[in-house]
């Protein structure tokens, strides 16, 4: 896949292509219906299939004293339109320049000047343009003079519920996961550099790989069964906990995580954190035996929940 990042050109041999358009944070079920419509177009008509996503997502622009919501990184996001089977993918700079076009003006500078496209899908209730002018139903409009054709995919629902990136939040924010991951088509992951911390829990023979969370909407704090995949490809069982660690001062939000049966150096390497099962909530324990032997009832449950 070829990825096109900020005022980059097109390659010659990806304009002409279907074009999958929307935020996609989460590449959830519903955005992956919407990526795989302009896939099948793409194939049908022998053209290029693309995807074009925002960076930063528009909410963050407009509202940048917001609490972090992401459901993913670019990078992450990247990763899984790869997956999906698409050929190239485009990532448009979102700031006051983009924000001032009209629904018009953005077709014409980026969707027939700079990206050359054919055929455009979105979800039904995609919006665009300044103030958000722009719908699903003016894009084929305006596909029809500019010389595009548009596609709009219906919602999608999982056990009767529709999917949604606020949907998926919600279940985080709970510390449900099943449903999470449900949503998702996978579990919700965390990927960030491994970071020195206080080195604490070598000292008892839990040494941990610690990350901020930056940009990430906070899931439920707690401990965590979890799977970690490393930059070398190993996958490892885990047991993690995110919060505040109540225990120790002065408090710092981290996603501590203790890789089972696993050891050697991380520091400075992306490791992605799956969170599996939400097992508890923080406690403030009465010292460090009551840790230990927590920690011990919290590595039988996560090791029973990921042999399953």
């Amino acid at each position: 896949m070829k990825t096109v990042e900020g005022q980059g050109s097109l390659p010659a041999e990806l304009r002409g292509g279907a074009l999958a358009l929307g935020n996609f944070d989460g590449v959830h079920r519903g955005h992956q219906a919407v990526i795989g419509a302009a896939i099948r177009a793409a194939r049908k008509a022998g053209i290029p299939a693309l995807v074009a996503t925002f960076d930063p997502h528009p909410s963050r622009h407009f509202r940048p004293d917001s609490p972090p919501f992401a459901l993913t990184t670019p990078g992450q996001k990247l990763k899984l339109f790869e997956g999906l089977g698409v050929d190239g993918a485009v990532v448009i700079p979102f700031d006051a320049a983009l924000a001032g076009l009209s629904a018009e003006d953005f077709a014409r500078q980026w969707l027939v000047a700079r990206l050359g496209i054919a055929h455009v899908v979105t979800g039904e209730d995609f919006t665009f343009g300044k103030g958000r002018s722009g719908s699903a139903e003016t894009l084929g409009q305006l596909g029809r003079s500019l010389g595009f054709s548009a596609e709009a995919v219906a919602p999608v629902t999982a056990s009767d519920e529709v999917v949604s990136s606020t949907r998926i939040r919600q279940a985080l924010v709970e510390g449900d996961m099943e449903t999470a991951a449900r949503l998702l088509t996978r579990p919700f992951t965390i990927a960030m550099p491994v970071i020195h911390g206080d080195k604490r829990g070598r000292t008892i023979g839990v040494p941990t790989a610690n990350q901020e969370l930056g940009a990430y909407l906070r899931p439920r704090y707690g401990v965590y069964a979890v799977r970690a995949r490393l930059s070398d490809g190993t996958v490892a069982n885990g047991v993690a906990n995110l919060g505040i660690r109540p225990m120790f001062d002065p408090p710092r939000e981290l996603l501590e995580t203790w890789l089972l049966d696993w050891s050697g150096d991380l520091y400075g390497q992306t490791i992605e954190i799956e969170l599996v099962r939400w097992l508890r909530g923080e406690l403030k324990l009465d010292g460090l035996d009551a840790l230990k032997a927590q920690i011990a009832k919290d590595e039988e449950v996560a090791r029973a929940v990921l042999a399953t």
